[in-house]
């Protein structure tokens, strides 16, 4: 395989990865949007949920492409873990601060997936489309963390 072939398959390497993430995070946020009892936050995850799965259609257009036919990314098993650790948290009568930190656990790994394929040395419309996500997604965390702070405030008052 050529440079230029290897580059390629670098690229959809990195590019599935990262749509592996988003797949755990839509996943979880939605899951999570269920189960808060905060109206608020419950309209906010449900909605970031359908963001995430905006984002993984647009790296997957981008694949498409570069000739990847069909993408079948399901998710880590680590994220599956989580999401059966989250059920049970709620199950057990976890409260909205209990799971908007596991939210906040589960974005560190979307944090890092962006970081990672952004250290790559990718085509510029590649590594806009990936930086405005990456804000995004860094900006979410951050909400994420202020909520999950007000409430512990909250419950400690």
């Amino acid at each position: 395989m050529d440079r230029s072939g290897r580059k390629n398959q670098e690229l959809k390497s990195a590019l599935r990865s990262v749509i592996g993430v988003l797949d755990d995070s839509q996943k979880g946020m939605a899951e999570i949007g269920e189960r808060l009892k905060d109206p608020e936050l419950r309209r906010y995850f449900l909605t970031e949920s359908l963001r995430r799965a905006n984002f993984r259609g647009e790296l997957e257009n981008v694949l498409h492409r570069r000739g990847v036919a069909d993408v079948h990314e399901s998710g880590t098993a680590a994220a599956a873990l989580s999401r059966a650790w989250t059920r049970l948290e709620s199950a057990l009568g976890a409260g909205d601060e209990a799971m908007l930190d596991t939210v906040e656990q589960a974005e560190g790994e979307a944090r890092d997936a962006y970081h990672t394929v952004l250290a790559e040395d990718l085509p510029l419309p590649i590594r806009q489309l990936l930086t405005a996500q990456q804000t995004h997604i860094l900006t979410a965390g951050d909400f994420v963390r202020a909520q999950r702070e007000a409430e512990r405030v909250e419950k400690a008052a």
